[in-house]
């Protein structure tokens, strides 16, 4: 299940991580409430997302393997008494929780913001994890980074995993690998085939230029970033892609904002991904995305597990599997 599926990064990293074990992916239900992210996703993988996951009753979703997301953190209203699955209500995580008690898929991944971690001093990732434990799961979560996984892209995000419990087997995150980053030249296009609306003022140029002036600046390309306190960092990766920043909190080379492939590179779409929407829906979903090959890494370790566990119904909410386990391609259900 593809849960706040936006255009489909966690699909995309399912699809490699699928081929890599010898799995045949099915997706039974893929859920976004944003009308543009559902065309996007639609053209791109041919069925489109349902809206709003909270009208959807947990009983109506099909028997899956394994649920995927990146829900958003809302504010918990009540936290910290102790009530685990009563406490989640009125987030968006009550309807992952909801759909794991009712459905019970073998394991699941989820994404967040890094600040989750820390957020109301850690009671709310502290209620998630007693909630997820107490549906029956084993949990363990880690932050990561994107630039550890290839991109060039400073975005660290935790990833929460979870198997039914006494099937986590021999679970291990991948290692991150600082030096697999690949060098913006890779992804930035030649300024001379970018149109003249994507160039900054003169105005901006002069203020970015004032900013760097004594600083060294990297070798070769580079992205410029202004944070909240208006610094400028010139760095040979980007900072973390954001929905609702600042048009021109990124430059690239100072000079350029990104073009709607380049953010979808930096995220790790394929060259091949089909954009459908206008630069400003197009910049909110690459925003909200999730970095691909990071995702992958992830969930090829928990396809491992799957793959070497045993067709024990009692571990599968289809009985697919277990007809299925001497076959060349075996099928996952998400």
């Amino acid at each position: 299940m593809d849960l706040f599926c936006g255009i489909g990064g966690f699909r995309f990293a399912i699809q490699t991580a699928s081929k890599k074990n010898g799995y045949t992916p099915e997706c039974v239900l893929s859920s976004d409430i944003d009308t543009a992210a559902q065309n996007a996703y639609e053209a791109n993988f041919g069925d489109r997302p349902v809206g709003d996951i909270t009208k959807v009753e947990a009983n109506d979703v099909p028997d899956h393997d394994i649920l995927l997301g990146g829900f958003p953190c809302q504010a918990f209203s009540i936290i910290g008494d102790g009530r685990g699955f009563d406490d989640t209500r009125g987030t968006l995580f009550f309807d992952v929780a909801r759909i794991l008690k009712e459905k019970k898929p073998r394991a699941f991944v989820l994404e967040n913001v890094k600040q989750l971690r820390g957020h109301d001093h850690g009671r709310t990732l502290d209620v998630i994890l007693k909630t997820l434990f107490e549906l029956g799961y084993w949990v363990d979560y880690r932050i990561l980074n994107a630039l550890d996984f290839g991109l060039p892209q400073k975005r660290e995000r935790i990833l929460i995993v979870g198997f039914l419990e006494g099937t986590q087997g021999n679970f291990t995150w991948p290692k991150p690998n600082p030096d697999s980053m690949i060098p913006l030249e890779e992804i930035l296009e030649d300024d001379r085939d970018v149109p003249k609306e994507y160039f900054a003022s003169e105005k901006i140029l002069l203020s970015r230029k004032d900013a760097v002036a004594g600083k060294k600046l990297p070798k070769g390309r580079s992205i410029w970033h202004e944070n909240k306190s208006g610094n400028i960092s010139a760095l040979p990766y980007s900072c973390a892609l954001r929905a609702g920043a600042s048009y021109n909190y990124l430059l690239v080379d100072g000079k350029r904002r990104l073009t709607m492939r380049e953010m979808l590179s930096l995220q790790g779409f394929p060259k091949t991904f089909k954009i459908v929407c206008n630069y400003s829906e197009t910049r909110k979903q690459a925003g909200n995305s999730v970095p691909v090959p990071m995702i992958t890494a992830v969930v090829n370790e928990v396809l491992k597990v799957m793959k070497n566990q045993t067709s024990d119904s009692a571990h599968l909410p289809t009985a697919r599997s277990s007809a299925a386990v001497h076959q060349e391609s075996l099928p996952i259900v998400f």
